[in-house]
């Protein structure tokens, strides 16, 4: 019976706008066909950014970039509790989600999902970002070119997601 429900949420949905929009007079051909005109041109105004956004995080991972930076952080990270093995992890997901959960699967297949590693890598792919791709589209999206302090504002709240989840880890496998 659920099954059934959750399978005809969306089409009850789509029933209830179209029918309170035809019972308050909207024309609701001409507002689907209206808001199709703006999401079409907002998909052209974006496309630069996404394009320039994937471009640098494929020139980053297929240059070596990546390899290098994890090597330098590797030590430190260490020293802060963070397990060397999610360095790439944590490098690679402001850049990239698909590339994250492509480091996240290999994480777990490794590691396995109840590991130490492995919750520590669960709780950053939950509670991390892709800062430079959300601020790529949306900001591209409404024409903003100064990020001013969002940028430093996201990473800082990335660092804290880090150092979280290792304490939260740290003191649940302690």
């Amino acid at each position: 019976m659920i099954s059934y429900m959750f399978k005809g949420i969306i089409p009850i949905i789509i029933l209830a706008i179209v029918g309170y929009g035809g019972i308050k007079g909207v024309k609701i051909y001409e507002c689907f066909v209206e808001g199709a005109k703006d999401g079409v041109s907002v998909c052209f105004r974006i496309f630069p950014y996404l394009l320039a956004m994937l471009l640098a995080v494929t020139v980053f991972r297929q240059s070596g970039a990546l390899d290098l930076l994890v090597r330098v952080f590797k030590p430190i990270m260490s020293l802060i509790g963070v397990p060397a093995e999610l360095v790439p992890l944590i490098f690679i997901k402001p850049l990239s989600g698909s590339g994250a959960l492509g480091v996240f699967t290999e994480t777990i297949r490794e590691y396995g999902v109840d590991s130490k590693i492995g919750l520590i890598a669960s709780i950053l792919m939950g509670s991390t970002e892709t800062i430079f791709y959300t601020i790529t589209v949306y900001f591209g999206a409404v024409g903003v070119k100064k990020i001013r302090h969002t940028l430093w504002a996201a990473i800082m709240a990335d660092i804290t997601a880090i150092i979280i989840s290792v304490t939260l880890v740290n003191l649940y496998f302690s």
